[in-house]
């Protein structure tokens, strides 16, 4: 019986990271632009709440979508964007980490997996990125591109940086509902055709 049940503790997790590295790989072919009507969005929030919500084990959520991320930064930072290469990543990663880390953890609050829950995760998603990840670009001096000037240091300053993102906050929305369509539902799919994907454990 302890057998069967770390075999399917195991296969379960070895599906997750399956999935989440096929994603992530269409991330880097997605920026390489070789899957051209890819380009222009990201899978990061999507593999964020789709492991913040399937991993038993919160370590592994953590773990696994920050390592599937790290991983596919460093690739794209060393063969497609050198020229913004800072090292193995690229200036304001942390805020992007951190950022990714708090989708993470609202992946956890999915306890039901459902059109609604996920579509509302999505757009929870996308709003933390653009808020946490460009208060990291206004705080580490970010150029306006109406100016081409560092935004300036106050509210005025935050606001535009904010507002010049919007354009990219609604590609990541994009990326969040397309790729988590892909990432729930087809897990979703094989929880029902292959049971021993689905979970007996509650997550700790």
């Amino acid at each position: 019986m302890i057998n069967m049940s770390l075999n399917k503790i195991n296969l379960r997790t070895a599906v997750l990271i399956l999935m989440m590295v096929i994603v992530a790989a269409l991330r880097i072919l997605g920026a390489g632009k070789v899957i051209s009507p890819l380009a222009n969005f990201t899978p990061i929030g999507a593999m964020a709440l789709f492991g913040g919500s399937y991993f038993n084990q919160k370590w592994k959520a953590y773990l696994v979508a920050l390592g599937t991320l790290l991983l596919s930064d460093i690739i794209m930072m060393q063969t497609i964007y050198t020229e913004h290469s800072n090292g193995f990543l690229y200036s304001g990663w942390g805020w992007i980490y951190a950022s990714f880390a708090l989708m993470v953890m609202m992946g956890h609050f999915i306890k039901k997996v459902s059109v609604d829950s996920v579509l509302l995760s999505a757009i929870g998603a996308a709003l933390v990125h653009w808020l946490v990840s460009d208060f990291g670009v206004w705080l580490g001096g970010g150029t306006d591109i109406t100016t081409g000037l560092p935004y300036t240091r106050d509210a005025h300053g935050l606001a535009m940086c904010y507002w010049l993102a919007i354009p990219y906050m609604k590609n990541m929305l994009i990326g969040n509902i397309l790729y988590g369509a892909l990432l729930f539902g087809g897990f979703e799919l094989l929880q029902r055709r292959y049971p021993r994907l689905q979970s007996t454990i509650h997550p700790i």
